[in-house]
């Protein structure tokens, strides 16, 4: 039987332990963040409906963001005991450059919205982390700029090839001087997807004030007052700022954009060209065949074809057949470090991470883009450990197993006498 007795005060005291408050409300709110769950929650807190749905959503019903995130909710990791991994190295070169982590800052249109550092956050955070960040054709930052922020750094840029070819020409040769050393050809976008919450929010750049959007505001001053005492918000390459988010995607895309568009651009562009928006193994083929060097393979987040192939399911076989040939990169549905570590034993040689960044761009501007790479950082740490790989290298298909929730069924074998 216990022997009870009375409470002694000093023993007490050593159980109370008082934890100085931090004043710092944005420094306390993301060293609350544990996840980048937790900083989109956060970021839904902070941000006004429309500019957080713009981020968030996706198209039509949504399903290909979905299922991708469902498919790397799905992987079963099997670990390897008894290795000495008090030391894990998870950097890599790609693409002819160092990546400290195997992640890249994807591009991202329209970002000062979400927050008014917009890509200047992302650039400097990249730049102390040692990932490289790429800045997008519908960017609210120009190259130069990006270029000052991370003047030794990676810096990669995103193109689309616009009804007026001149515009995209000339974004190339000022990318190329300002020293980006690789380019992200863009292939899945000749038309903008139809991303209903945009509409249902009436969402226009800039950004109308209406009776929802000043309800909507009244909890979140702090948004508009940066909003109204910042720089005007203008894009890096478009003539015009105004109207709706379809209306300006679509005046800025092109659905006669063809291969002879890529051979263009590759005979202007002096350093790596990769293809973003790859969605299947035959045209993992062809890029291959071209010579271009590296595809990321890519549903564009879900925000063009709902209904898409999910990149990382693709990625065993791209990575089978064009490995040898091609850098591959993954993005789509990353929200943990995990689905960074299964993505590189599948066979990407890096991943893109755009939501993330922006969940915490929206939480706390460059600091909460530092905490999303931390957060990253960590869970691809932890992870590598826990499975007993020391370096990227040691990470193989073995260490997964996909758990297939979707079973794919191919119409052309199941009805030949159709094609």
């Amino acid at each position: 039987m216990v022997k009870r007795q009375a409470p002694k005060p000093l023993e007490l005291l050593e159980l109370m332990q008082f934890k100085k408050p931090d004043l710092n409300g944005r420094r306390r709110r993301l060293n609350s963040a544990l996840t980048i769950e937790d900083l989109r929650r956060i970021a839904k807190r902070r941000t006004p409906k429309a500019a957080f749905d713009y981020t968030d959503g996706a198209a039509e019903g949504e399903l290909s963001l979905r299922r991708a995130r469902t498919a790397f909710r799905d992987v079963e990791f099997n670990p390897s005991v008894l290795r000495d991994v008090a030391n894990v190295d998870t950097s890599s070169t790609v693409l002819g450059g160092p990546m400290a982590m195997p992640f890249a800052i994807a591009p991202t249109g329209f970002t000062r919205l979400m927050q008014t550092q917009g890509e200047t956050a992302g650039a400097g955070a990249a730049a102390a982390a040692g990932i490289p960040f790429t800045l997008s054709t519908l960017g609210t930052t120009t190259i130069e700029e990006v270029a000052k922020v991370n003047p030794n750094g990676r810096n990669w840029f995103q193109l689309y090839v616009m009804k007026d070819r001149s515009i995209s020409y000339g974004l190339v040769e000022r990318a190329a001087e300002a020293g980006f050393d690789t380019l992200h050809f863009t292939v899945d976008t000749p038309v903008a997807g139809a991303r209903l919450r945009d509409k249902r929010n009436g969402f226009s750049i800039p950004p109308q004030l209406t009776v929802g959007t000043i309800i909507n505001a009244i909890p979140r001053p702090w948004w508009w007052i940066d909003f109204l005492t910042t720089p005007k918000l203008e894009f890096a390459s478009l003539a015009t700022t105004g109207g709706t988010v379809g209306e300006l995607l679509d005046s800025a895309m092109d659905p006669t954009i063809n291969f002879e568009d890529l051979k263009v651009i590759r005979e202007m562009w002096p350093g790596k060209i990769v293809i973003k928006g790859v969605q299947n193994l035959e045209d993992s083929k062809t890029f291959a065949d071209l010579g271009v060097d590296g595809i990321v393979l890519s549903n564009h987040g879900g925000r063009q074809l709902d209904r898409a192939p999910i990149p990382f399911h693709l990625l065993p076989a791209v990575a089978r057949e064009v490995g040898k040939d091609l850098e591959i990169g993954v993005d789509t549905g990353i929200m943990n470090g995990a689905d960074i570590v299964a993505s590189v034993a599948l066979g990407a040689n890096f991943t893109m991470i755009g939501r993330a960044y922006l969940y915490g761009l929206m939480a706390g501007g460059r600091e909460g883009v530092d905490r999303t790479i931390a957060i990253l950082s960590d869970e691809i740490i932890r992870t590598m450990k826990l499975l007993g790989a020391h370096s990227l290298e040691e990470l193989t298909p073995s260490h997964v197993t996909q758990l297939k929730r979707y079973v794919p069924t191919s119409f052309i074998e199941a009805a030949p006498d159709r094609l």
